[in-house]
């Protein structure tokens, strides 16, 4: 329980203060540095509308919305899709390639301050093994599998 409820707690400080310092040091929100820096990892700076939402874990209508405004402050545009007529692709602008550069030096320094530089190297190797542990359970969990229950109860 107390390790829970440790983690529940650390998560929400951790995560308001790195959200904090975000967005004092770039102006950016964490779904605009998400989909930023997801964007800027991708061949070329652009991804699939689709794809980028199922990378970042989000439905297509709110990544729609969400990249209308961040079109709005120029970071991204939207091009159509080369394989497809329907469908759109994200494409960074050089705004927003500056932008999310900038930005992730001052996130990693936010990052390391806050949580990284506060553990000694056990304490990381246990986080990764830790860390590697439950998200390989969450990300089979979460894919889509048709033929699963929709009920969470075994």
């Amino acid at each position: 329980m107390r390790a829970w409820l440790g983690y529940r707690r650390l998560r929400t400080l951790l995560d308001l203060q790195i959200t904090r310092d975000l967005a004092a040091d770039s102006g950016l929100s964490d779904a605009d540095y998400d989909v930023l820096s997801t964007v800027s990892s991708a061949p070329e700076h652009r991804m699939r509308l689709g794809e980028l939402a199922a990378s970042i874990r989000w439905s297509v209508s709110r990544l729609s919305h969400h990249v209308s405004r961040m079109e709005q402050r120029g970071l991204v545009a939207r091009d159509d899709c080369a394989s497809d007529g329907r469908g759109a692709t994200v494409v960074l602008t050089d705004q927003g390639w500056a932008v999310i550069q900038e930005a992730a030096k001052l996130h990693v320094a936010s990052v390391r301050e806050h949580f990284i530089d506060l553990l000694d190297p056990a304490d990381l190797a246990a986080l990764a093994t830790i860390s590697g542990k439950v998200l390989a359970h969450l990300e089979q969990s979460t894919a889509p599998d048709p033929a699963r229950p929709t009920s969470r109860r075994r």
